[in-house]
């Protein structure tokens, strides 16, 4: 068992984080929160079902009409689709070619833009997207039944922090970032102040747990030092994504550099999270099988698992970055780049920054987490002391 001296010592180590992370929380917390309202006034989204689809064509002449060759075509495709709104009449609307031919057909359920009537007496529907509402909470469904039925308690406590980190972002780390509050100090806080919360509930109040907490503050504070450097360096401001852009018109103020590093913070908390867990289990679970073992073979012994926990964590995130960048890696690749412009476009760049900020934490988080863990359970008097507890 740790002596008394140490556990006052880690205890007092989590209280100061917590209470830090609160304090950026309430530092932050934002008074008065941008609105788009005024750009959208009277606007609201409908449901609809589609009735059937229509390949037409019209005049071209639009920018977004302009070939990859430069040329600008006479004439364009333009699809409609006939579709009744839910609770009225029957519209046409007008939708984007790569919808009609990824495929829409008649029974889909789809969401439009209505606007007002003009002066004409005339309200106006405009395509959004399809209606995705009961599929995604089927597929939601499953996903929270299984997780609950193969984790049990675990599995809850897991879905329950998920809901806690969403209500945290919706609530906090959005809104903060709409009103231009320090997005270091707001991913920091939040980052902290959840997974507080969700580690403990998760795994059990045990020094282990204690452990793996400790060492994912520290990994989010390497990433937040090494996000501002890597951030500012590139000149990354999020300019190069459509949706960014269209938050910077509706509010006029957002800094999009924020948006990037506190982007950067919540993508590295996942991932140095499950890495500080294994650390921290490593090192009990080789105290638990040699009850002599010292500091040096618990470390060395514990970076053995955390070597090839590393390499498979650091070509994991680069494998799930670059799935979401695809799109812009066709788009990219069809002009024809050479590879060094190809990196340096804004769009890839962010996600090179991002996989590298990750890695650098990692290497870090890593053995700290590591060596704290062995330095613990070397000074225990017995093996591994809340070894069962933490197995909650």
């Amino acid at each position: 068992m740790l002596g008394p001296a140490v556990r006052r010592w880690l205890t007092g180590a989590v209280v100061a984080v917590v209470l830090a992370a609160v304090a950026g929380v309430i530092a932050t917390w934002p008074a008065d929160v941008p609105s788009a309202s005024t750009a959208s006034v009277g606007s609201e989204v409908v449901h609809a079902r589609v009735v059937s689809t229509a390949m037409n064509t019209c005049s071209g002449g639009q920018a977004e009409d302009l070939l990859p060759d430069g040329t600008m075509p006479a004439t364009v495709a333009c699809p409609d689709a006939e579709v009744r709104v839910d609770g009225g009449g029957t519209q046409t609307v007008r939708v984007p070619v790569a919808v009609f031919h990824g495929g829409l057909e008649a029974g889909d359920r789809v969401t439009l833009t209505r606007y007002p009537a003009d002066v004409a007496g005339a309200e106006t529907y405009v395509w959004q997207d399809f209606d995705r509402r009961l599929p995604l909470v089927v597929v939601s469904a499953v996903f929270v039944l299984l997780t609950v039925l193969v984790g049990r308690r675990r599995g809850a406590a897991a879905l329950a922090g998920l809901v806690l980190g969403g209500l945290a972002t919706a609530y906090y780390v959005l809104p903060a970032l709409l009103a231009q509050e320090d997005a270091v100090v707001v991913g920091l806080s939040a980052a902290t102040a959840v997974m507080a919360v969700v580690i403990y509930l998760t795994h059990g109040v045990s020094t282990r747990t204690t452990v793996a907490f400790l060492g994912t503050v520290a990994g989010l504070a390497v990433t937040a030092v090494a996000a501002v450097a890597a951030v500012d360096a590139n000149h990354l401001r999020g300019l190069d994504d459509e949706t960014s852009t269209t938050v910077t018109v509706l509010t006029g103020a957002v800094d999009l550099r924020g948006v990037v590093l506190a982007g950067t913070l919540v993508a590295a908390l996942g991932i140095l999270n499950d890495v500080t867990i294994t650390q921290a289990a490593a090192v009990w679970e080789v105290r638990a099988a040699d009850p002599a073992a010292g500091f040096r073979t618990l470390f060395t012994a514990g970076m053995r698992v955390g070597r090839d926990h590393l390499a498979s964590t650091v070509y994991t995130v680069t494998f799930a970055y670059a799935g979401a960048a695809l799109p812009s890696l066709l788009l990219i690749r069809l002009y024809g780049q050479p590879l060094g412009q190809l990196v340096s476009t804004s769009a890839l760049a962010e996600e090179v920054v991002r996989t590298a900020v990750g890695g650098i934490a990692l290497a870090v988080t890593v053995p700290t987490t590591t060596a704290l863990a062995a330095a613990l359970v070397s000074r225990a008097g017995a093996p591994a002391g809340d070894h069962e507890q933490g197995r909650g």
